[in-house]
This record gives C-alpha cells, structure tokens and sequence, in this order.
C-alpha cells in the first residue's frame, strides 16, 4: 500500500539550491516524488548564529511506514555529509517528516505530525504551495489555514518559481 508523505527539506551549508536538487533526487529512489515547492530563503530559528536557509517541501507517495522512512530520511542526510554537532545547528540537509497521511505517531524517535510545524512559516510556506488543503489530523486544521493564523514574524522568501519534481528550478 503506497502512503502520501510530505515532508520538509532544508539547507544552510554549502551550495543549498543543489543541496536542495540532490535530496530530492535521493528521495525519488524510496518513493515517488508528486510535487516541490519552490524554494524559499528563510531566517534561522531558535539558533540564529548561522547563515540563511533554503527550504522546501515535497510531497513523497511511499511503500514504506513511518519509522522506515525516517531512516531513510536519515541515511540520506549521513550520505550528503550531515553531522549532527549542535542542536538545531548549521547542516548541509535536513530532511524531517511533516505529516504522513492521516497517521498520528508517537514514539521516543518519531512525532508525526511533525510536533512544531504550526509554529514554522518556513515549514508551512512552502508546505501551503504544494498542499494548502491537506488536513493536520491533530489540529483539524488545513496547511492554509495553519498559514494563515501565523503572526507575523519570520522573513521567508520565495526564491524563483515552483521546481519540478526532480529537484530542479523551472525557469
């Protein structure tokens, strides 16, 4: 049974715009990728002592469960040079579950929805490009709407127009 995923892909270390390409190309070797946000510059939240971010969301159809998928979220991040030396801090990619279908899950490695998404325009931006009308099983709330109820606050910008789904920027 194949499951929609979407997930959030960031990157501040090196070039993040290919940084961004890769992982999406990486993610297309454990599933199917159905659609990429464009990509947005964002500020650096609660360690702000490091450069400016690139994200974007995916949305991912799967054969894998949640707990598999992580690690193969986590393979891809070893594999494109992430270490985890600060809490929150600078990396090459990072690559988090948002929401996994309807499913909620709560385990001592995995929180699904993803436990601060409501709180991230940079997670929620590009999230409301591709899927403004999925539902948060939790909240009972659609993606757009999280979006909306946001204060005002973080500067995301969006960074040319939506990408195809092989990570790359259409022009």
């Amino acid at each position: 049974m194949n499951n929609l995923a979407y997930l959030s892909i960031g990157s501040n270390l090196g070039n993040r715009e290919q940084n961004l390409r890769i992982a999406v190309q990486k993610l297309g070797l454990i599933g199917t990728v159905l659609s990429v946000s464009s990509r947005y510059e964002t500020e650096p939240v609660e360690f702000t002592d490091q450069p400016m971010f690139l994200n974007s969301a995916v949305a991912l159809e799967t054969s894998a469960d949640p707990a598999h998928l992580i690690k193969e979220l986590i393979d891809i991040e070893r594999g494109m040079g992430r270490e985890r030396i600060q809490r929150k801090g600078p990396r090459t990619v990072d690559l988090d579950i948002l929401l996994f279908g309807d499913q909620i899950v709560n385990t001592d490695k995995l929180t699904i929805p993803h436990p601060a998404m409501q709180h991230r325009r940079f997670v929620l931006e590009p999230l409301a490009e591709i899927a403004p009308e999925v539902m948060h099983p939790v909240l009972k709330k659609t993606v757009g709407e999280l979006l909306r109820q946001l204060p005002a606050g973080q500067s995301v910008r969006r960074i040319g127009k939506a990408n195809n789904k092989d990570g790359s920027r259409e022009e």
